[in-house]
């Protein structure tokens, strides 16, 4: 069975990414791409739909873990009666095949290792004809092929449909296993030296985080964020997943279980937000291509996500024969969100092309005409119902924060507009921002309880609604703002962390806190000039970070565990976002460049 969620690590090779327990077993890989079906899917059921396990005989879990310094390189420590010894797991960055690498390396004494690999393609569905070649091992089903490199003097031999490899290390002895996949039809692997691929791949790493600026508190936790955040990131388009996995449940044993291995406008503006603050211009540059790219065409055909590639046909199926992570059914394939209306992706994407303009990445001309082809549509959209942020399943509605986030973007092309000289509409923009904002003002405020709403009409609380100081549609010395902070932190407090919303979205059943929005909190804490409060609560959501730095979706704080799919960007690029606000660095604000303003209605 599948260890806890908080039990992984990851590892990837900026195209797809790993799960790897405390028990040594990898658990989840998609094969070649984030989005490609699984060859390892024991997360979503157990060993016969696929893992790689390589510990100590004896099994367990192992002694402690930890990432090399700056890297996303994984050294994993067992003690045995007999001795010590540690696994290092990587995945180099690509070359023609992407290659997962293993070495045990004995510290002290002598260990017994074994190495059970049980391939299933085609998300667990598929066992693999396996044959031997030389001190290869070669697994083919349909297009796939996996080939297992071990070394001379390795025990190995297949039992009920595991490749199984026993060897024992001591002091000093370094055994490498190295898995490469590629489509079935070539006939020779592609080979690598795994001590170099570890070198090279350490190396680089270190290289771009060389490249980390950050001055404040909690360092080694904003930095293990990027580096998660930049592992997120398919290199070959600019596109950046969610997270990688599918289906983890937001409630263990529920129906909240969603695929999130696909390019959501929302979530990759956010990631290059947080990353152009860390001080990494190279992904935001690949991203607004890849930007480009995907949404080409009529602007009013503008998806919430994609695929790495920029695909947008995402059909959202039923993998009917895994049981799910715990029993929480059904594990979704692809995601129906791709088909609804979200408003308020225009304004992360105008938000994000103005962090980069102000990072000092030029304003091309061709992205200056896609802008305003963007403000053309909203123009005539904006008063809309959608189905929002939280992507509900139960109707669209006038959601404040979609109107907000719609603000947004022409606040924000205003400013561009102002900055660059380029030709526009300016008052026409200065006039839709006007407009929007009175609307929410107007509609989106519930005058009896004096705080911001969920949606016109509505009387629920949400916290996207902290937006309005994040963003500065309203300054923090407002009172309907601290009305609003206020009412948020007590009336969707989940024992000290934040729940979304309260109201019917659609879809049964119950959810955990979500992480991001106790950040957003914290964030708005701060901007009213209650920074104790705002550092206590921050402290507490990094606390429920595992051992490796990694936060998932959500958070069940009465039973201490990770809810929903992991490691997952949103999560990440908050914490990043509200480190930097209780730094007191140069802009204040969780979502790129949104800073409070003095806007008023």
């Amino acid at each position: 069975m599948s260890g806890l969620i908080e039990d992984y690590g990851l590892i990837g090779d900026l195209q797809t990414a790993a799960l790897v327990g405390r028990d040594g077993s990898v658990d989840w890989l998609c094969l070649p791409r984030f989005d490609s079906p699984s060859c390892f899917a024991a997360l979503l059921g157990d060993d016969r739909h696929g893992s790689w396990r390589l510990a100590p005989v004896e099994g367990g879990q192992c002694e402690s873990r930890a990432y090399r310094a700056g890297t996303l390189v994984l050294e994993t420590f067992w003690r045995t009666p007999g001795g010590t010894a540690k696994v290092i797991d990587f995945m180099p960055q690509r070359g023609r095949a992407p290659h997962l690498i293993r070495i045990v390396e004995g510290l002290s004494g002598t260990v017994d290792m074994r190495s059970e690999l049980r391939l299933r393609f085609n998300y667990g569905r598929t066992a693999p004809w396996v044959r031997r070649t030389g001190h290869h091992r070669v697994a083919v089903a349909g297009p796939d092929s996996a080939w297992l490199r071990v070394s001379p003097g390795v025990h190995t031999y297949g039992s009920d449909g595991c490749t199984r490899s026993d060897v024992t290390v001591e002091a000093g002895r370094r055994v490498p296993f190295v898995l490469t996949w590629q489509p079935s039809h070539l006939s020779t692997s592609h080979r690598t030296d795994p001590e170099a691929a570890l070198r090279s791949t350490a190396e680089r790493w270190q290289d771009w985080v060389a490249g980390f600026r950050y001055e404040g508190d909690h360092a080694d936790a904003v930095l293990r964020s990027l580096i998660t955040l930049k592992a997120l990131a398919y290199q070959p388009t600019g596109g950046i997943v969610a997270a990688p996995t599918t289906s983890l449940p937001e409630r263990i044993g529920g129906v909240r279980n969603w695929d999130y291995r696909f390019c959501w406008l929302r979530d990759s503006s956010m990631t290059l937000s947080a990353l152009l603050r860390g001080g990494f211009r190279e992904e935001a540059a690949a991203w607004r291509q890849w930007l480009l790219r995907a949404i080409a065409g009529d602007p009013g055909d503008l998806r919430s996500l994609y695929g790495v590639a920029g695909e947008r046909h995402l059909p959202e199926t039923h993998a009917d024969w895994f049981p799910g992570y715990e029993g929480s059914g059904p594990v979704r394939l692809g995601n129906a969100a791709v088909g609804q209306f979200q408003l308020d992706v225009y304004g992360e994407v105008v938000d994000t092309l103005h962090l980069a303009l102000r990072a000092g990445i030029p304003m091309e001309r061709q992205v200056w005409a896609f802008l305003r082809r963007l403000l053309t549509h909203l123009e005539g959209h904006w008063h809309e119902p959608d189905e929002g942020l939280w992507e509900v399943r139960g109707g669209r509605r006038h959601f404040v924060h979609s109107k907000v986030m719609s603000w947004v973007a022409a606040d924000r092309a205003v400013r561009m507009a102002e900055a660059t000289g380029l030709p526009a509409p300016v008052e026409r923009w200065r006039a839709l921002r006007d407009a929007i904002h009175a609307d929410v003002c107007a509609n989106g405020y519930d005058a009896r309880r004096g705080v911001f709403v969920q949606h016109y009409g509505g009387r629920a609380l949400d916290a996207a609604t902290l937006f309005i100081v994040k963003t500065g549609f309203l300054p923090p010395d407002d009172p309907r703002v601290a009305r609003t902070v206020e009412a948020v932190r007590d009336e969707l407090d989940l024992h000290g962390f934040v729940r979304r919303y309260t109201c019917p979205d659609g879809v049964p059943g119950a959810e955990g806190a979500f992480l991001a929005c106790s950040f957003w909190l914290a964030d708005a804490l701060a901007a009213l000039g209650r920074e104790d409060e705002a550092r206590a609560l921050f402290a507490r959501v990094l606390a429920s970070a595992n051992d490796l730095g990694l936060l998932p979706e959500e958070w069940d704080p009465l039973a201490a565990r990770h809810l929903g799919n992991t490691p997952q960007a949103f999560t990440h690029v908050a914490l990043v976002n509200t480190a930097f606000t209780l730094s007191r660095c140069p802009s204040y604000g969780g979502h790129g460049t949104m800073e409070p303003g003095t806007s008023r209605a």
